[in-house]
């Protein structure tokens, strides 16, 4: 059986499958980014200039979360701030990578924090091998990692 660590290093992007984000900026201008492996395009999405809004917050809170295998769990910072999403999923470890967000429940859980900038030259790969020991560690522990 491969570890976390194989099997994220033998991983191929060429599995991913095409994702499409629509970007809006303060002016209202919106584009389209087209992701295909590590291939980007970006296209201008048509809007008539009476419909342009501009940009608007969404202040609700992201509490989906996704089962990567049944000990790693994938959340937004809003979920790993929900206390009754993290009992619901049963978490026990939280792996905290965003840059500046505080471990909001210190006594209850065990965190492992690496404050990583969300910037696209920033190399993941750096932190890999640190993540995945502690993620291993909680799948030991038969903890649950969000």
């Amino acid at each position: 059986m491969q570890s976390l660590t194989q099997e994220i290093q033998s991983f191929s992007r060429s599995r991913l499958r095409k994702q499409c984000t629509r970007v809006t900026s303060l002016s209202g201008r919106r584009i389209i980014e087209t992701w295909k492996g590590s291939t980007i395009t970006v296209t201008e999405d048509p809007v008539p200039p009476e419909k342009m809004l501009g940009y608007i917050p969404d202040t609700s809170w992201d509490l989906q979360v996704g089962m990567v295998k049944p000990f790693l769990l994938l959340g937004s910072q809003d979920a790993a701030n929900d206390f009754g999403t993290l009992r619901k999923h049963k978490v026990s470890h939280i792996l905290n990578v965003a840059f500046g967000v505080e471990n909001v429940f210190p006594d209850l859980f065990v965190y492992k924090t690496l404050s990583i900038q969300d910037h696209p030259d920033t190399d993941l790969l750096l932190y890999m091998q640190e993540c995945c020991d502690f993620i291993e560690k909680a799948h030991h522990e038969r903890g649950v990692v969000p």
